[in-house]
């Protein structure tokens, strides 16, 4: 693999609890980055975990290796021409996934997700992993 990825959260949260596999897709990917979204996401599931403590301390350092990529103005606009798309299509999908979309296409990187429903975004690569 080649190019540049963006993960979801459902890459991610294996790839932090050692899922081999995924380590390894990771590992042969020229540029990989994380959505401002999924952080948020990442540290939702970690306050309402049990092991709260451990899974901060565990996304504080992924975060301390990770390139993020937040939103900005342009990242605004992709988002509602994403959005006004799926809805006339009758296609919704997440809000947070949206967002995930629209840096995507911002960045010119490829998605890796579990979610097939990124495929309906006109443009947009994607691997279901």
């Amino acid at each position: 693999m080649d190019g540049k990825y963006l993960l979801d959260k459902n890459i991610v949260i294996p790839f932090l609890a050692g899922d081999s596999r995924i380590q390894h897709k990771i590992r042969q990917v020229a540029e990989v980055f994380i959505p401002v979204i999924v952080i948020g996401e990442l540290l939702y599931g970690a306050h309402k975990s049990a092991r709260r403590a451990e899974n901060l301390a565990r996304i504080e350092e992924f975060m301390a290796h990770t390139v993020i990529v937040a939103c900005d103005i342009d990242t605004a606009r992709q988002y509602g021409e994403i959005k006004a798309q799926l809805r006339k299509a009758g296609q919704p999908i997440p809000e947070n996934d949206l967002w995930i979309a629209a840096i995507a296409l911002q960045y010119e990187c490829t998605v890796a997700s579990r979610d097939g429903h990124f495929a309906s975004i006109p443009g947009l690569a994607l691997e279901v992993w």
